[in-house]
């Protein structure tokens, strides 16, 4: 199928996602397969990290351009411009994860690259010794994502990273990702703590590449390679989910906020939140 024709999700058969910035999804690998007769056809995630979590059962799974064929115990990790799709046997059961990029980078307060030897390439990982641990990590997550309480975006933030780092650990007793792609990660993560950094002030991609000292079409390409956005919309993401976490937790104006947040006009500070996240800043605050 050409690379235009793949469908694109935000979780699998639904085109719009959350509003929320700070995404982390869970939910059992046969509460969706079984509607979709256990075939999950090819398709990407663009800007969302996924893994999935089978504990018993089969896959078949497609990963770009090679066949899988899996039994649980295992972790299948897909970065967000990998086209993949699944055919599971009717009593495959497990956990899909799903979180959002920012989830990592943005709280990762420099250490991005504790991820890199899940985000270079896609893997299969045995779950060994971790099943236990990683099984009561993924079913605390489900229960707080089914049933929200106080502090519900930081849990389900924190419980998501834990895992994660679980599979880092079961992965690097196996082996390292293979160093040119880990160098990519290394540069990519660069750039995300460069972000984090300037984003405030509203960096064009160019300055970003000038600092690392690559072409802003390299930067790019890397960009879309391990995340399957470019330069310029990671920063504007970011942008916009420092603008959902004032919006949500603090008491300040929309305008106080905009100009916070580098915007000399708080009009067009509005109109770019509603292109980016779908409503309103004040429309967003109410709900």
């Amino acid at each position: 199928m050409p690379t235009t024709d793949i469908p694109q999700f935000a979780l699998y058969g639904e085109q719009t996602r959350t509003v929320n910035a700070e995404f982390v999804h869970i939910e059992l690998i046969e509460t969706r397969s079984r509607l979709h007769d256990w075939h999950i056809g090819s398709h990407t995630h663009p800007g969302l990290f996924q893994v999935l979590f089978l504990l018993g059962g089969e896959v078949r799974a497609s990963i770009g351009d090679t066949i899988w064929q899996r039994g649980g115990p295992v972790a299948i990790t897909i970065h967000p411009s990998v086209v993949h799709g699944f055919d599971f046997s009717p009593e495959a059961h497990g956990y899909v994860l799903t979180v959002d990029q920012n989830v990592i980078f943005s709280a990762a307060h420099g250490q991005g690259d504790l991820y890199s030897p899940l985000f270079v390439q896609p893997l299969a990982i045995d779950l060994g010794a971790i099943q236990q641990r990683l099984v009561a990590l993924l079913e605390n997550l489900r229960l707080e994502a089914a049933w929200p309480e106080y502090g519900h975006t930081l849990m389900l933030e924190w419980l998501a990273r834990s895992a994660l780092l679980l599979l880092v650990r079961a992965q690097a007793e196996h082996t390292l990702a293979d160093q040119s792609g880990r160098s990519d990660f290394e540069l990519f993560s660069r750039f995300r703590a460069e972000v984090e950094q300037h984003y405030k002030e509203q960096w064009q991609v160019g300055q970003y590449a000038e600092t690392l000292r690559v072409t802003p079409t390299r930067l790019n390409r890397l960009c879309l390679k391990l995340s399957g956005q470019s330069a310029f919309d990671l920063t504007q993401d970011r942008l916009m989910l420092e603008a959902c976490r004032k919006l949500t937790y603090l008491p300040a104006s929309i305008a106080s906020i905009a100009y916070e947040l580098g915007f000399q006009d708080p009009a067009y500070f509005s109109r770019l939140f509603k292109k980016r996240m779908g409503r309103t800043p004040k429309d967003f605050r109410r709900s």
